[in-house]
């Protein structure tokens, strides 16, 4: 197993990782549909998350200018009420803001802040900075620094967002884990030159057969345990 003493920085992704993403989106469309709704809410947490990802591929591609979460949350919020016959403004808005409002995942703010303890804990999101602050505030999370990609006008897995992060830890790459519940983030912090750290998740990417992360556990509460004894 890999060690930890050269481990100066512990870098989180956010979305799905520390928070449940999909089961928040769940709730919050549950919440805002109306009773003569018929789309089944698995169909539309799919049209929001199918939104957005195209949009930031989009926008990685150089296709459409930089826009803020919020901004991809909203199209996504107006996609879900045209389907769902949902015509009240004021629950298409507040649905529109469903990002701040994501449940953690139970391990989640214990484990920020048994990490935070003996290294510098950063968050590093697509999410925009205001969804981080308030989704921080909501979900009980505890870190010392949230990074958005706000901050390089593109999203991950773009390098620019993973230099944002080591150009905050100010220290060597292989000096810095990045933790997440999705595959294609850490193959995208590897080849950065990150450490990396596959949290599993219900709703993550799991990794392929190829995949050669440094640690790999089932669960937040494992990493630092597996952390902590090196």
């Amino acid at each position: 197993m890999a060690g930890t003493r050269d481990i100066e920085v512990v870098v989180f992704d956010v979305l799905g990782t520390l928070v449940d993403e999909p089961g928040g989106l769940r709730a919050a469309i549950r919440d805002a549909l109306p009773a003569s709704a018929t789309a089944p809410v698995d169909e539309l947490v799919t049209v929001w998350q199918e939104h957005v990802a195209r949009e930031q591929r989009r926008i990685g591609r150089g296709q459409r200018a930089f826009v803020p979460s919020d901004v991809l949350d909203a199209e996504a919020a107006q996609q879900v009420a045209g389907h769902a016959g949902l015509t009240d403004p004021a629950a298409t808005a507040r649905l529109a803001t469903a990002s701040r409002r994501l449940p953690a995942w139970r391990d989640s703010a214990v484990g920020l802040d048994l990490l935070a303890r003996r290294w510098p804990v950063v968050g590093l999101s697509n999410a925009s900075r205001t969804t981080l602050l308030r989704l921080g505030a909501h979900a009980g999370l505890r870190w010392h620094q949230a990074l958005s990609a706000d901050a390089v006008l593109t999203y991950k897995p773009a390098p620019e967002v993973y230099q944002l992060a080591l150009d905050t830890a100010g220290c060597p790459p292989e000096r810095v884990l990045m933790v997440a519940a999705h595959a294609w983030d850490l193959r995208a912090a590897q080849a950065a030159g990150m450490r990396t750290a596959y949290v599993r998740r219900a709703a993550g990417d799991p990794p392929e057969g190829s995949d050669l992360f440094d640690w790999r556990c089932d669960g937040l509460d494992e990493l630092v345990t597996a952390l902590s004894a090196g």
